[in-house]
């Protein structure tokens, strides 16, 4: 008899034309629904191919154990996928993990969750050379820089292209993501670059200021390293990009944009207010972009009947308490983006 191959860790996600976004970014939106993954996260899929395609590899898979070193959402995926594979997987946390994203870890069936380290380079090190070493059956998972991952993650792009054809639409004109450590951003170019849809897609990367690395990496050219991650949005929070994101943001001259963590903290409430959807800055700041004519600036050529997909990533590390103190914080930027809207109509 042959091995029995384990079924996908993530789900198909809905697409839904959002009415309230398409009329502030004046233009059609898209939603991908990446926050409905099992673990909250697009994370699900490439972290989820990358245990696939472990299983699929490895020599003696029932015995295999997943180890990951996370700051929260790539842990959370590891632990929920490999649960749902039937293995087990501990987590390494850096001190600055909130006990909320440990308690949710440690909720989704995480064998041991470990916190350590001042970074998540500390918690990374501290994996390697201290608990996967001692294990021979141990998997070392990485939060985004694999090609494994990137793979994962490209499923999405021809998944949204059967779905826009559901639709009776042909593919999209441009893709807005969020990037971080470039384990979404790597995966839906590739996916792209196998994708027929006609024209060029335009691609907009957005970070958050303190949390930049890409921008700064394709301003020089060369991988950039932040001295320091400073923004809310700490999903974002990768000090340097994988190389393959770079690669690719150069090679198809993809635009890149920073805004605020106040831009990104207004996403996160307006989503709340129009589509009644909870996600952290990370996500947040891709929705923002909607609003004060933000995405005609950035994306030129839009008109009423361009097909803008939003990547709506999602992320576990946020809550009503959150929300609510984004709100009083960044309140300001809300009268200023409305305003501005008013006055470009």
């Amino acid at each position: 008899m042959g091995s029995i191959t384990p079924p996908k860790p993530w789900i198909e996600t809905p697409l839904i034309e959002s009415s309230p976004l398409s009329e502030a970014a004046g233009c059609r939106i898209f939603l991908k629904l990446e926050n409905l993954q099992p673990a909250g996260s697009f994370k699900t899929r490439g972290i989820g191919n990358l245990l696939l395609q472990s299983l699929l590899k490895h020599p003696e898979p029932s015995k295999v154990h997943f180890y990951c070193s996370s700051g929260g959402n790539a842990g959370l995926a590891c632990v929920t996928a490999a649960a749902s594979l039937g293995h087990p997987a501990t987590v390494v946390v850096p001190q600055s993990t909130k006990p909320l994203m440990i308690a949710k870890i440690k909720a989704a069936g995480a064998s041991d969750v470990i916190q350590i380290g001042a970074n998540w380079k500390e918690a990374d090190t501290f994996l390697k050379e201290r608990v996967l070493s001692k294990d021979p059956n141990g998997v070392y998972v990485p939060p985004f820089d694999h090609p494994d991952v990137w793979e994962g993650n490209s499923t999405m792009i021809p998944e949204i292209g059967r779905q826009m054809a559901a639709k009776g639409e042909h593919g999209v004109d441009a893709v807005v993501c969020s990037v971080g450590g470039g384990g979404l951003f790597s995966g839906i170019m590739l996916g792209l670059e196998r994708e027929q849809w006609g024209g060029n897609v335009q691609v907009l990367a957005l970070e958050t200021d303190g949390a930049q690395s890409l921008h700064e990496s394709i301003k020089l050219g060369t991988l950039a390293t932040l001295p320091q991650i400073t923004s809310i949005a700490t999903s974002l929070g990768a000090s340097r990009v994988a190389p393959k994101a770079l690669e690719l943001a150069l090679k198809h001259k993809v635009k890149s944009a920073v805004l605020s963590d106040a831009e990104a903290a207004m996403g996160c409430w307006r989503l709340a207010d129009d589509e009644r959807m909870i996600v952290e800055a990370a996500c947040g700041i891709n929705v923002s972009v909607c609003y004060g004519g933000r995405l005609k600036k950035l994306l030129l050529g839009l008109t009423p009947e361009s097909k803008v997909l939003i990547v709506v990533c999602g992320g576990s590390n946020i809550t009503l308490e959150t929300l609510m103190h984004y709100r009083e914080e960044y309140g300001h930027i809300e009268a200023s983006t409305f305003g501005e809207r008013e006055e470009s109509t």
